[in-house]
């Protein structure tokens, strides 16, 4: 099953405009997948924050330390 994409419009001042098709194509990149890429970034780290706070509060804040991580892996 394919998901359909969808488009949007975003404005920019004509000097972030710049700016942004300057790095994509620093990047290689097209602009559009530049800021496709910027937001999928954006969304993957907001989402890793949620997991992170939610887990956090599961564990009511008991940590492990790095060196006990590494044990538990064989590492």
């Amino acid at each position: 099953m394919t998901n359909a994409t969808k488009s949007t419009t975003i404005r920019f001042d004509e000097d972030v405009l710049n700016l942004i098709h300057r790095q994509a194509n620093l990047d290689g990149q097209t602009s559009t997948e530049f800021m496709r890429n910027a937001v999928l970034e954006k969304l993957a780290d907001s989402l890793d924050y949620q997991d992170a706070v939610k887990n956090i509060r599961e564990s009511h804040g008991q940590t492990v330390s790095r060196d006990d991580v590494k044990k538990q892996l064989g590492l």
